[in-house]
């Protein structure tokens, strides 16, 4: 199994396009200070000829120009390579890439029931894209099961989806009393064994996700923010990470205190929001993660399993 980071950043990018915070800043103007990232955005295949997407951002068209095996196939006048997309919530930072796939004909799009209604309700994803090539929705399941090609074939990985602690999108925000707003995916290659576990939201590390990670080889974890105020400390808004579904990252109650000790696992933060000083390539937030043995994901990373 091979997985690639097309995009490691949170909604907005890195420079977000309308912020001059000193992270923003500083990756504008210091050479190697900062290294820009495109929105999140992970590539998953067996084969490394067909491949699925783990969201579709926003910065999709860019993501998939820069990484060779998801251009069009060799031959073709039009092709994609890719086979299908698993949306991990219905946030826009996550599925606006979805409108830019319009063209390549009917996209197979893995989603929780709870996400799917979002995006149907919210954005009107269905009667859109009814014009161009249509969605085809697949529910995951909760238990491991093959992961199908568009055309019923295996694609030599298991998957399945577990509800994780977050929020539903801002758009639509009413409260409900169903779950599934935000999922994770377990990925296992049949071949070999390997556990893939991709969490790029999450709002609190329970007994469920410990025991997911404890248990993955490689694991792909909510870095949004470092600290609960980061924001406010970045002159950049007064919420809080809970109040926007993000457990921070450090700190003792923090995500990188529950897997530091997990030394058997590629341990890497994905999805980080511009005002995270874990960004700065020199600063101490950045050698706190480092020493702990845990990557910071960067654009264009890639892991084969």
């Amino acid at each position: 199994m091979r997985v690639h980071l097309l995009g490691t950043a949170a909604g907005g990018a890195f420079p977000q396009w309308n912020c001059n915070c000193r992270n923003c800043g500083w990756a504008r103007t210091v050479p190697g200070g900062a290294v820009a990232r495109t929105q999140s955005c992970i590539a998953v295949s067996s084969d490394h000829s067909r491949w699925f997407l783990v969201n579709a951002s926003p910065d999709i068209r860019i993501q998939l120009e820069s990484f060779p095996p998801l251009w069009p196939p060799s031959g073709f006048l039009r092709g994609t390579a890719i086979a299908g997309v698993l949306l991990t919530n219905a946030d826009l930072d996550h599925t606006l890439g979805l409108f830019n796939l319009r063209e390549s004909g009917q996209l197979v799009v893995h989603a929780s029931g709870a996400v799917r209604r979002k995006l149907v309700q919210g954005v009107n994803i269905d009667a859109v894209l009814s014009s161009y090539h249509g969605i085809e929705w697949r529910e995951p399941p909760e238990l491991l099961t093959p992961l199908r090609y568009p055309d019923g074939s295996a694609s030599g990985i298991q998957y399945s989806a577990f509800a994780v602690s977050g929020k539903p999108p801002r758009y639509q925000t009413a409260a409900t009393a169903s779950t599934g707003h935000v999922v994770g995916y377990r990925f296992v290659d049949a071949a070999n064994g390997v556990r893939l576990v991709v969490i790029p939201d999450l709002a609190a590390f329970d007994d469920s996700v410990a025991s997911l990670a404890i248990n993955s080889d490689v694991l792909l974890l909510d870095g949004t923010f470092f600290v609960e105020d980061e924001l406010r400390r970045a002159g950049a808004g007064t919420a809080t990470a809970t109040e926007m579904g993000h457990l921070p990252v450090g700190g003792s109650t923090g995500s990188l205190a529950r897997i530091a000790p997990l030394i058997h696992v590629e341990r890497v933060y994905v999805h980080i929001n511009n005002t995270n000083p874990m960004l700065l390539e020199d600063s101490p937030e950045r050698a706190a993660v480092e020493a702990a043995g845990v990557k910071i994901g960067i654009d264009g990373m890639q892991f084969s399993l």
